[in-house]
């Protein structure tokens, strides 16, 4: 081929070796290599070459676990992943793409939904535990078994919790029991164990098989060993009632908890039992959310009484010094989200209606959205959009640059778990009433009334997904039409196409 009859590439007034032309070209960008591709047919061979594109494609995030042999032609993969990013977008943002509902009938009536990935786990009032693989289409997802002994023939406890990560599903039940599952074996748990009181709060490690309860003033971590046999890593003694409970991620050697204790946050590791993060009598903490390096908290102050508003405390972990108290408001903030959000961002929802993006490395907000009628219950952002539900059943899609909704969806439970990725999003309405009165006709019936129920909705915005139950054409005009008269006019306006 002409590439390997190339070894002098004339450069202006001088001959260049092939290599070191390259690494000149390497500092250029796609407008520029075409530019420079049409300058003569030695530049370009050298600015189509397979290095220069995959090393492009690589920095920009796309197939970041391919190696540069996997495909022939880098350059129309970076063409065909910026296309595909693109009609995502436009996607989300005209609500293009389809609705499922994920729905278990026996199960009574929805207590926890968590996901990972596209996987959902859900447990109910019933005791049973749900899974469903979004990913795939296929709702017919398996019930994981609990561990039954001969004598359990009455009701199942309630669950109480439920948690997901990438290996492991985990579910809490009222009666203190805790089971943990592995996605890759079967439906029986592969441990099992058991605290005396109800538990208050349960995590699992995001990537690691670690998971911590609190249970009264106990905090118990629990992993395998290295040959695979689970038992208990750590156990901490804590002076008040745990509400919030969050393993810190990436973490290597033993695993650290961050748990919120009322008006005190721990910081629990091996080596420093009762390591106090945070505490200031009379402020209890709201919600926590940790990162590999920060705990992020909101702390409710009593305004009329020490002049000072409720705010979210930033807190780095590994010098347990406080970065940033950011955020000055009346009411409560209910949940923050500093895990899943873009570097130095974190999303916050508040009592008052509205969600709130900071950037840490100031301290007023970004923006402020005025979002809910009730109170904001859920949230999570990327780098252009914001999810956040709320408290009277409400799901709202936001254009965090532009600072407007895009779109809504409404159930009649309140939202109490959002999760989305690049291409589909998981909301789950969780009633706060678990027995409500007239849910049946008898007692004993396994059925409880649609509407008591709560609901899973899994939103996939990939056009190659598509499902039959699928968006009406009317709303997902694209505004190409040339008719005079038509009557597919699109619901949500695609203003960066104006």
């Amino acid at each position: 081929s002409f590439q390997n009859e190339i070894n002098e590439v004339p450069f202006f007034d001088i001959q260049l070796p092939y290599e070191l032309a390259l690494k000149i070209f390497q500092y250029l960008g796609k407008t520029e290599l075409g530019r420079c591709a049409q300058v003569s047919r030695t530049w370009k061979v050298l600015a189509e070459d397979e290095v220069l594109w995959y090393r492009m494609c690589q920095q920009e995030g796309y197939l970041l676990d391919t190696s540069i042999s996997d495909h022939s032609c880098w350059k129309l993969v970076l063409k065909n992943c910026r296309a595909r990013e693109r009609t995502l977008k436009t996607n989300w943002k005209n609500r293009v793409g389809a609705v499922s509902q994920l729905q278990y009938e026996v199960g009574k009536i929805l207590c926890d939904v968590h996901s990972c990935d596209g996987v959902v786990v859900a447990g109910y009032t019933s005791g049973e535990v749900r899974l469903w693989d979004t990913r795939t289409w296929d709702y017919t997802a398996p019930i994981l078994e609990p561990m039954h002994s001969p004598g359990d023939a009455g009701p199942q406890p309630h669950v109480s919790f439920v948690r997901i990560n990438s290996s492991l599903a985990v579910a809490a039940y009222e009666d203190g029991a805790i089971n943990v599952w592995s996605l890759m074996f079967g439906r029986e748990p592969v441990h099992r164990y058991q605290h005396n009181q109800r538990i208050q709060a349960l995590a699992l490690g995001s990537e690691s098989p670690t998971v911590a309860t609190a249970s009264g003033f106990e905090v118990k971590v629990e992993s395998p060993n290295d040959r695979g046999f689970w038992q208990t890593t750590e156990t901490f003694e804590i002076q008040k009632l745990v509400n919030f409970l969050n393993l810190v991620p990436d973490v290597a050697g033993s695993p650290v908890t961050v748990a919120a204790a009322e008006d005190i946050v721990y910081l629990l590791k091996a080596q420093d039992p009762g390591k106090i993060l945070h505490s200031v009598y009379g402020q209890p903490v709201t919600c926590l959310d940790v990162s590999a390096h920060e705990a992020a908290f909101g702390v409710k102050t009593f305004g009329w009484l020490l002049n000072e508003p409720n705010q979210i405390l930033i807190y780095n972990l590994e010098t347990s010094q406080c970065l940033k108290k950011m955020g000055n408001s009346i009411s409560d903030f209910t949940c923050v989200n500093l895990q899943n959000s873009p570097p130095n961002m974190l999303v916050t929802g508040n009592k008052d209606r509205r969600v709130r993006v900071f950037d840490l490395r100031k301290s007023e907000s970004l923006c402020s959205l005025y979002a809910h009628q009730l109170g904001v219950s859920a949230v999570q952002m990327d780098d252009w959009k914001i999810v956040s539900g709320g408290e009277e059943g409400l799901v709202c899609v936001w254009d965090q640059r532009m600072g407007t909704k895009l779109w809504e969806m409404h159930a009649r439970h309140p939202v109490r778990h959002v999760w989305f990725n690049s291409h589909s999003l998981i909301t789950a309405n969780i009633p706060d009433e678990k027995t409500p009165r007239g849910a049946s006709i008898t007692d004993n019936d396994l059925t409880a009334h649609r509407k008591h129920r709560g609901i899973i909705y899994a939103y996939e915005f990939s056009v190659d997904q598509l499902a039959v139950e699928s968006v009406l054409p009317i709303c997902r005009s694209s505004y190409d039409e040339v008719t005079g008269y038509n009557y597919n006019i699109g619901l949500a306006v695609p203003y960066d196409n104006i």
